[in-house]
C-alpha cells in the first residue's frame, strides 16, 4: 500500500470535521445530552399522566355509553316479545356522584322509553342519606311493567331508610322476593335477592315458589353467583357490582374486580347449558377511586325475544 509523503496528513472527509476533538459542530449540534433526555423524557411522561389523568377523572366517568342489545328465549311468553328492559346499577351516591348526575341518568333512562326498569345494587356508596336528594328525580322515571331494586354490598349501613326512599322513588325493593308481572295474558316473574357480601341471599325464598314453567329474572348484585343460581329455573339474571373494572388496559383488560365478580365482570355470558344468561352492567358511578379508564359507565337497554 502506498503511504502519504512526509509531513502530509489525510485530508478532511468534509472541511466541517474540523471541530474540537475531532467532532463535527454540525453533529454536536444535533446530539441530545443526557440531561436533555431525561427532561424531555420526564416532560412526556408527565405531559400522558395529566392527560390521561384529566379524561379518566372528567372525561370517561360522564361519558356513559348505551349498550342495546337482543336476548332471546324459546319460553319467552309472544306478548313479552319486544319488551324493553332498562338496566341501571352502582350509582354510589355520595362518592364522586350526586342527584345532578341522578338527573342526567334519568334523562337518559326516560329517552328509551322502557318497559321495565331494574336497578342491580349500590344506590349509595357509604349512607343511604345520601339518595335522599335523589328521590325525587328517580320517582320521575316511569315504566309500564314496574320498577325493580335490590340492595348491593355498598348498601348495608342503614337498610330501613333506604327501602323507604326506594318506595318513595316509586320502585319495588326485593329481598329474598319475587313479584310477577302480568301483560295480555301471560306473566313472568322478576325476582331479587339479598346481597351474597354483606346481605344472606335465599334462592329458596326468592325462587321457591314461582312454578318451572314461568320465565324468571333474577337481579342480583355480584355476578358470580349466577353459578350457584344455576340449578334454578332462572333465564336471565342480571348484575352489577365489577363496574366492568373501573380502570382497563389494552391486552391485560380489568386491573382489579372485587369478591362476587371475579368471574363475571362485564357483558353478556351463557351460564350453564339450560338457556339461562347472565348480563353484567358496568354501573354507572365509582368507588374508592373517582376514575375511569377504558371502561365507560353504562346504561343497558335489553330488547326481549321470542325465538
Amino acid at each position: 500500500m502506498r503511504g502519504q509523503p512526509a509531513g502530509h496528513s489525510p485530508a478532511p472527509d468534509n472541511p466541517g470535521d474540523r471541530g474540537t476533538g475531532g467532532e463535527s459542530p454540525g453533529v454536536r449540534g444535533r446530539m441530545m445530552t443526557r440531561r436533555q433526555f431525561l427532561k424531555r423524557t420526564a416532560g412526556t411522561v408527565i405531559g400522558a399522566g395529566l392527560l390521561t389523568g384529566g379524561y379518566a377523572w372528567q372525561g370517561e366517568p360522564r361519558w356513559l355509553q348505551t349498550v342495546r342489545l337482543e336476548l332471546g328465549w324459546k319460553d319467552l311468553p309472544a306478548s313479552f316479545d319486544g319488551v324493553r328492559i332498562v338496566h341501571i346499577s352502582d350509582i354510589h351516591l355520595g362518592f364522586n356522584k350526586d342527584a345532578g348526575d341522578t338527573r342526567r341518568l334519568v334523562n337518559h333512562i326516560q329517552s328509551v322509553r322502557p318497559d321495565l326498569i331494574c336497578f342491580s345494587g349500590d344506590i349509595v356508596d357509604s349512607y343511604a342519606e345520601d339518595m335522599a336528594e335523589s328521590v325525587p328525580i328517580l320517582a320521575e322515571l316511569t315504566a309500564p311493567l314496574g320498577r325493580f331494586a335490590i340492595l348491593g354490598n355498598h348498601d348495608y349501613k342503614n337498610t330501613e331508610l333506604l327501602a323507604k326512599l326506594w318506595k318513595q322513588a316509586g320502585f319495588r325493593l326485593l329481598r329474598n322476593e319475587h313479584e310477577m308481572v302480568e301483560l295480555g295474558g301471560s306473566r313472568i316473574a322478576v325476582a331479587g335477592m339479598e346481597d351474597q357480601l354483606h346481605g344472606e341471599p335465599n334462592p329458596r325464598a326468592a325462587l321457591g315458589d314461582i312454578p318451572d314453567d314461568v320465565f324468571t329474572l333474577l337481579l342480583m348484585h355480584e355476578p358470580d353467583y349466577a353459578d350457584l343460581i344455576q340449578a334454578y329455573p332462572v333465564r336471565l339474571q342480571l348484575s352489577g357490582h365489577s363496574h366492568g373494572g373501573q380502570i382497563r388496559l389494552p391486552v391485560l383488560g380489568a386491573l382489579f374486580t372485587p369478591d362476587g365478580s371475579l368471574k363475571y365482570i362485564d357483558g353478556l355470558y351463557e351460564i350453564g347449558g339450560r338457556g339461562m344468561k347472565l348480563y353484567v352492567n358496568r354501573g354507572f358511578g365509582e368507588t374508592y377511586m373517582p376514575i375511569r379508564f377504558l371502561c365507560r359507565p353504562e346504561l343497558t337497554v335489553i330488547t326481549l325475544r321470542r325465538n
